[in-house]
């Protein structure tokens, strides 16, 4: 007879076997949360004006913006800390409208984790399973299994949380949210307040452990790398409207504004007249005088308007030119601002006359420094390559 966990990844418990079997499950039912036109007012100000959003099963999304934005009162409401003023919301396919956090089937992680300093890390683990009144050989199972899991040692179970380090603290939150077996889990920020080499790791470990697992997750962060990093599809949220969802690539590639571009990693804007041709447009610039470049379809953004067009330049897209530019290279004249040394990468910031902004460059590392501050430079880039888009 073929045993349940056959096939499973070696060490891997029970548990496991039922996180992979409910997510084969899940994913022949449609979008695990369904949220329609969710409005939510505090008093007279509106903190959320209609936002839609489809989160798959097993998908990892992660909500970013600025400050005040409203995407932690969006995650509040879907775990059933805040009810909505209006809208629709479903979670594996039932409304969520009147029902408590405790009866969703969701749990969450928070910035400042929460642990009872009092419990020892099984307690801690087992909390939920003791609200539910799970019998306690299976409780005991579980809080073994999810040890087993968060890669946490045997010896742990009698420890308190004081007596952990910050990442494995981070573990036994993700374990105790992880326990009672959510469809959904919620994480706001828990990695910000870590050191930076810490917080690589647990990335790399929570993309790790997403994979395996299946859960969905939706992550608030602010941290726009760890979004590109570790989310399938990214929301990109301003003053309570969802401005874009999508993959990290047409994010960062294909944005849907320059607000969505500025606020995806560095970039640089070049004023440009654009023409729509039937393989895409035709740009000119006042700062490339007597120069034109064809950019395909596949770089024009559909939202294309004719007035405040702008050519969507990334960083490590430029490059510095001495002699002769490539063909269909255009070359902007400047001069060192400054630089930053990143280890892996060399940023400059160029001065070019006529942009209210230094151009960014984002270079391979170097012992050796391509140009100094001060000194008078010309970059080069390939417009085929941009991105062009409306404000």
């Amino acid at each position: 007879m073929k045993c349940c966990c056959d096939g499973l990844p070696p060490g891997r418990p029970v548990l496991f076997h039922f996180f992979i079997q409910r997510s084969r499950k899940l994913s022949l039912v449609g979008p695990i949360i369904d949220a329609a036109d969710i409005v939510k007012d505090y008093g007279s100000a509106r903190a959320l004006h209609g936002v839609s959003l489809e989160v798959g099963a097993g998908e990892f999304l992660a909500l970013v913006g600025p400050s005040g934005c409203g995407k932690t009162t969006l995650l509040k409401i879907l775990a059933g800390f805040e009810e909505p003023t209006g809208g629709r919301l479903e979670i594996q396919g039932k409304d969520m409208r009147g029902v408590p956090a405790a009866n969703r089937p969701t749990r969450i992680v928070f910035q400042k984790l929460a642990l009872f300093p009092h419990k020892t890390v099984a307690e801690n683990i087992g909390f939920p399973l003791k609200l539910q009144k799970v019998a306690k050989p299976e409780s005991d199972s579980r809080v073994r299994a999810m040890l087993d899991l968060m890669h946490l040692k045997p010896e742990y179970l009698t420890r308190y949380p004081a007596q952990l380090s910050g990442g494995e603290q981070q573990r036994v939150a993700l374990a105790r949210a992880l326990v009672s077996q959510p469809g959904v889990l919620l994480l706001d920020e828990p990695m910000s307040a870590l050191d930076a080499k810490l917080k690589k790791s647990l990335q790399a470990e929570l993309k790790k452990l997403h994979r395996e697992i299946g859960t969905s997750f939706v992550l608030v962060t602010h941290d726009l790398e760890e979004a590109m990093m570790l989310a399938d599809r990214i929301c990109v949220m301003r003053s309570g409207h969802v401005v874009q969802i999508g993959t990290p690539a047409d994010i960062y590639y294909r944005p849907a504004n320059m607000f969505v571009a500025g606020f995806i990693g560095e970039t640089n804007f070049l004023p440009v007249t654009a023409t729509k041709t039937a393989a895409g447009a035709t740009v000119t610039s006042p700062l490339i005088p007597g120069a034109s470049a064809e950019i395909p379809a596949e770089h024009v953004s559909p939202a294309l308007s004719a007035a405040g067009t702008a050519l969507l330049v990334r960083p490590e897209s430029t490059r510095f030119v001495k002699g002769d530019a490539s063909p269909g290279e255009w070359v902007l004249d400047g001069e060192v601002e400054e630089y930053f040394i990143k280890g892996a990468s060399t940023q400059y910031r160029i001065r070019v006359a006529g942009l209210p902004a230094a151009v960014v460059m984002d270079l391979p590392g170097s012992i050796v420094l391509p140009a100094r501050v001060g000194e008078s430079v010309r970059v080069g880039f390939q417009p085929a390559h941009a991105f062009l888009l409306s404000e």
